[in-house]
């Protein structure tokens, strides 16, 4: 009789060890490109999903090489997320190799998009206003086929190099109200996977739309004490949205890709304008090589203010959500370049492109 008792007992600690994984096999597979549309899902997902990102905390999806794991990973998912506007330019290939016929989520289907600098340093025409306006007549031309693969903002990328990201700048998280167009894109998503657990995607991303609109008037209210004529310098190109969002000026040694290194002439002459314009500080990105910056700052005898997070979450602390991301960000900023009393940045009228939104 003890012999069965505890024949039961262990069956019975089986079971109870399987629990776990029979409740992760029935949550929605989610796969995603990099960290911060992984925090993203988990935030409308909640209980109901399992994210695996391909591009960790604090790594470079620019310079990313698919595994053939990430195939496999694919073609086991209920769902596929990416960014799109030919951020992730090996994505194309990998959804082929997986064969997954899944849906698809891209993430910058709808938004108003800002459009990139042309030149290496991401500061050519810096006082044309306009060349960092909303591109209104390209809302809806993110239509893909009933798998969503054939044009989603990466077209053609087998013509063009993995990094080349076109015309318009991808990096659309930057601006808080953009992402909320990634969110219900996200929740739509999710929707179509996993109908029967609508009603909880809805309300989570209710929920985070509200947790957004806060931390957008949070980082509003801080970036008002920075005068709109500042100019501020990072790795790489990529606060186009935040620029155009909260009325500062972004100028980079590189353009859109971390992979890209700046020529002597770029160098000299983006020192040419920090001495030359109102730059106080630069700051570094967490996924970029500090060499640039510190290089810069050696040349100007200017500071190093902080670390900016630009296409990757941290592995830990504040900057380890999309949102405390933001946070982080406005925060480094004010830290680094606010003055005391001055209020009149304007971030939320039609005077926004006398600021100068060049990045």
């Amino acid at each position: 009789m003890r012999i069965m008792n505890a024949s039961a007992a262990l069956l019975g600690v089986s079971a109870l060890l399987a629990l776990p994984a029979a409740f992760a096999a029935e949550r929605v597979q989610v796969v995603t490109s990099f960290s911060i549309l992984a925090d993203m899902i988990e935030n409308v997902g909640g209980e109901h999903v399992n994210v695996t990102s391909l591009v960790g905390a604090d790594s470079d999806a620019h310079v990313y090489s698919p595994r053939p794991t990430d195939a496999r990973a694919l073609a086991n998912a209920d769902l596929v997320v990416f960014n799109g506007l030919q951020f992730e330019g090996w994505m194309d290939r990998l959804i082929d190799a997986s064969d997954y016929a899944g849906p698809l989520v891209i993430t910058t289907d709808g938004i108003e998009r800002v459009a990139m600098a042309h030149d290496d340093h991401g500061q050519d025409e810096h006082d044309d206003h306009d060349e960092h306006g909303h591109d209104d007549h390209g809302h809806d031309d993110h239509g893909h086929d009933e798998h969503g693969h054939d044009d989603h903002g990466d077209d053609d990328h087998d013509d063009h190099d993995d990094h080349d990201h076109g015309d318009d700048d991808p990096h659309g998280w930057q601006d808080l109200a953009v992402g909320k167009v990634y969110v219900t894109n996200i929740r739509d998503g999710l929707i179509e996977a996993d109908p029967e657990n609508a009603e909880a995607y809805s309300a989570n991303a209710e929920r985070y739309i509200n947790e957004i609109d806060a931390a957008d008037a949070d980082i509003r209210a801080l970036l008002t004490e920075i005068p709109a004529s500042t100019s501020v310098i990072t790795g790489h190109d990529s606060f186009g949205y935040f620029a155009s969002a909260y009325g500062l000026r972004f100028l980079s040694p590189v353009g859109l890709s971390t992979e890209a290194e700046p020529s002597a002439a770029n160098m000299a002459q983006l020192i040419d304008v920090i001495r030359s314009e109102n730059v106080q500080a630069l700051f570094h990105e967490n996924m970029t090589s500090p060499a640039i910056i510190n290089q810069l700052a050696e040349e100007t005898g200017l500071p190093i203010a902080g670390t900016l997070f630009a296409d990757a979450l941290a592995a830990e602390g504040d900057a380890s959500t999309w949102l405390g991301m933001m946070r982080h960000n406005a925060q480094t900023l004010h830290d680094a370049l606010a003055q005391p009393g001055h209020d009149d940045h304007a971030h939320d009228n039609d005077d926004d492109d006398d600021h100068g939104h060049a990045h």
